[in-house]
């Protein structure tokens, strides 16, 4: 449930489209277009703005916050991990299947998408990319990544990873991806010696 300046607006399915009829849209350059979809300003150079799409019955979503997914090529879901005993962070990575796999053949690498997520050359190529996104947006070096580990399957209810409304849960996926977080902290690691 959003609630722009004090509007409750609904994202379930409707047989009625989600049209914001209260609010009006608007960007920080002014006002969009009638059927333009939604914008929601927390402040002037924030704003999230979402899209309907009636043909394919979907939402787009684009913001411009600030975040190390925001302008990378290939987009991801990203839990990044930090161990208070650690001076650096780590991360699960499910990247978008249709874009690694158009890297792959950029590459001349024919693996299927499974075994793209365990190869090293691509997850050096999404390390790079996620890093070089967040130093354009000036993060500091312990903002960082070091290491990531590519997951195929994307975070899901069935495994309680998220919950009904897509929020991670970090518990949860610290206790399912506790293996793989152990090996990423060793391989930094070792890289750092």
């Amino acid at each position: 449930m959003l609630q722009p300046y004090g509007i409750n607006i609904g994202l379930k399915e409707h047989s009625n489209p989600v049209t914001p009829k209260a609010y009006t849209p608007k960007s920080p350059s002014g006002p969009l277009p009638p059927d333009s979809g939604l914008v929601l300003i927390g402040q002037p150079e924030l704003f999230i703005h979402i899209i309907p799409d009636k043909t394919n019955n979907t939402l787009s979503i684009i913001d411009n916050g600030i975040g190390m997914t925001k302008a990378a090529k290939i987009k991801y879901l990203i839990w990044v991990y930090g161990n208070s005993f650690e001076s650096f962070l780590v991360a699960v990575v499910v990247p978008e299947r249709k874009a690694i796999e158009d890297w792959a053949k950029e590459h001349n690498l024919t693996d299927d998408f499974k075994s793209l997520c365990d190869n090293l050359k691509a997850r050096k190529h999404i390390l790079d990319e996620l890093n070089n996104t967040g130093q354009k947006h000036q993060l500091r070096g312990f903002e960082l990544l070091k290491s990531i580990h590519l997951e195929p399957n994307p975070f899901d209810i069935e495994r309680d990873l998220i919950t009904p409304t897509f929020k991670l849960k970090r518990p949860q996926l610290l206790k399912y991806y506790k293996d793989h977080i152990d090996q990423l902290y060793k391989e930094a690691k070792g890289a750092m010696v």
